[in-house]
């Protein structure tokens, strides 16, 4: 019998501890990770695209994401910007042709979850085009549930089809620039910060992002008080 040297014996007491399961777990965290970050921008489109068509998904966080790993170069923030752009010019108008000219009220109603939705979000995006206009579908990009609703809202009040893209694809333009931008010269300054400065520079950074985050709420509510004025 061969004897096994000190090393080889430290190796088999730690693959015997480790479970397959764990493995697993570690390989299958670095595979999404790597689709992520070097094949991730379809995902971009898709949760930019459903959240614009209606469906309430994270789309604006998945932009900031991408932002900030294309501050890192896993991406170029012209791509981040384009790929964000289409998605919503693109979910917006699914939602204006299938919900709002094709399916109308009667398919929001046909469920009775998607009808007490519509119920609940429908009004304030009507009263903000009936207001507004077609501003209303450039200034909606920037707000929450407005963001969700109001290429229904165009097509259900018979907004022309040239003049909702045009609005739209200004308003998708500007807030894909607008929040990849934020985000990619963010990433870029609390990367220098923490790098530089370590543990003060994490602090810091943490201080301005919640500082960042409390002014974008200040002024999205100032737009929504403006424009339900």
């Amino acid at each position: 019998m061969v004897p096994r040297l000190p090393g080889q014996q430290q190796i088999s007491r730690h693959l015997g501890a480790t479970s397959p399961s764990r493995f697993w777990r570690v390989g299958l965290t670095r595979r999404l990770t790597h689709f992520v970050t070097h094949h991730g921008l379809p995902l971009l489109f898709i949760a930019v695209m459903l959240e614009s068509f209606g469906i309430p998904l994270p789309g604006e966080t998945a932009l900031i994401a991408f932002g900030v790993l294309a501050s890192n170069g896993h991406y170029s923030i012209v791509s981040v910007i384009a790929v964000a752009s289409v998605g919503a010019i693109v979910g917006d108008n699914l939602g204006f042709w299938l919900i709002g000219r094709t399916g109308g009220r009667a398919l929001l109603h046909r469920w009775r979850w998607l009808g007490r939705f519509a119920d609940r979000v429908l009004p304030r995006a009507t009263t903000l085009m009936e207001r507004h206009g077609g501003k209303a579908v450039f200034f909606g990009r920037f707000i929450a549930v407005v963001r969700f609703t109001i290429a229904w809202v165009a097509g259900l009040t018979g907004m022309s089809w040239a003049r909702f893209l045009f609005w739209n694809a200004l308003g998708g333009v500007v807030w894909a620039t607008a929040v990849a931008v934020v985000a990619y010269y963010g990433g870029q300054a609390a990367a220098s910060a923490i790098g530089r400065y370590g543990l003060y520079g994490a602090i810091a950074v943490v201080a301005v992002a919640l500082a960042v985050a409390a002014l974008v709420r200040v002024a999205r509510s100032h737009l929504e008080k403006k424009l339900d004025a």
